[in-house]
């Protein structure tokens, strides 16, 4: 199993504190777009033998801690990985993968322990074995597609810290330990609570990882190049401003041939598109989360036309601008 995990690698060169800044402008922009649209929590009380064998969750990253006891993460075609107390995993992009007490174990369909798993609900998973007992708390994270950037799809599989790393994350073990809670306080509100308690856990998680990645440059090459890195946080930040392809390599001082070719290598997609997704998020969120009119978004988002904004975001979302704020 390809994991990343901030104690089970090491940085090949230090890094100087120009690059410790460029990277964590980078990585927060690289986050911020992320939001969750909804989150299915579950605790899972299970005693050995017991394997839950899990679909792919295409737009959701999948987020098991292990509360108490133990468990093994496998994979076909993966080394397993065995999590004990205060361990988690992320699965950025819903990778499919199984849990169970030991790992050569096959069996239970997560659908048939938990047939309904919709965001905004939440769910028990119990299984009474002979052996020794773990509790584990798992979640599905939905977010929208469109929000998450070409980098965050580009994240390995599957994504540990061990119980010591969550220790350093004060904020996150107790975040955790809360949701955990099986007596967790319930009110008004509960759910939005839950959502974003879940979001800045992923945040919280992604942090140490992505610090970690950007001192593997096998892992993480974007971050380790300083005009492809310093292009992504350009775009991240000043979209709306008239750029170009020309415009946006001379801005990192780069040749258009080379700017091209070394950014769609390092994030994947070509700048233009990468520009367009960036846009599309900031669109997708003033038409839901303010009240600026929506004849003023063009504008905010770097569209001179509006006729050329309401094409390219129907391209972009399958719908209006109109009807995406509707919904």
């Amino acid at each position: 199993m390809e994991t990343v995990g901030t104690d089970r690698h090491h940085p090949s060169d230090p890094l100087d504190p120009s690059d410790e800044d460029r990277h964590d402008d980078l990585l927060s922009e690289l986050l911020k777009p992320l939001r969750l649209t909804g989150v299915f929590d579950s605790r899972w009380h299970v005693r050995a033998p017991w394997v839950i064998e899990g679909d792919a969750e295409p737009g959701c990253a999948v987020l098991h801690y292990v509360v108490q006891g133990h468990c093994w993460i496998t994979a076909d075609g993966e080394a397993p990985v065995e999590l004990h107390t205060g361990d988690l995993v992320v699965f950025p992009t819903g990778t499919a993968h199984r849990l169970s007490d030991r790992p050569e174990r096959r069996g239970v369909p997560l659908r048939a322990g938990l047939p309904e798993r919709h965001p905004g609900t939440s769910g028990e998973i119990v299984i009474e074995g002979t052996g020794p007992e773990s509790r584990l708390l798992c979640a599905g994270l939905h977010y929208a597609t469109g929000a998450a950037t070409g980098f965050y799809a580009s994240l390995p599989w599957a994504l540990v810290l061990d119980g010591h790393q969550v220790d350093r994350e004060p904020l996150l073990r107790d975040t955790l330990r809360l949701l955990a809670a099986p007596d967790r306080p319930v009110g008004p509100g509960d759910r939005l609570v839950t959502l974003r308690a879940f979001e800045m856990a992923l945040v919280l998680i992604l942090r140490p990882l992505l610090r970690e990645l950007a001192g593997t440059p096998a892992s993480l090459p974007l971050l380790r190049h300083p005009g492809i890195s310093r292009a992504v946080v350009t775009m991240a930040t000043r979209f709306a401003e008239p750029w170009t392809i020309d415009s946006l390599a001379r801005e990192v001082g780069m040749s258009r041939s080379a700017f091209t070719a070394a950014f769609r290598e390092l994030v994947g997609e070509s700048p233009a598109r990468y520009l367009a997704a960036r846009r599309m998020q900031e669109a997708g969120r003033l038409l839901t989360e303010t009240s600026l009119p929506q004849s003023a978004v063009p504008a905010r988002v770097g569209y001179r036309s509006a006729v050329g904004f309401h094409l390219a975001f129907r391209k972009w979302f399958g719908v209006t601008p109109g009807e995406y704020r509707a919904a």
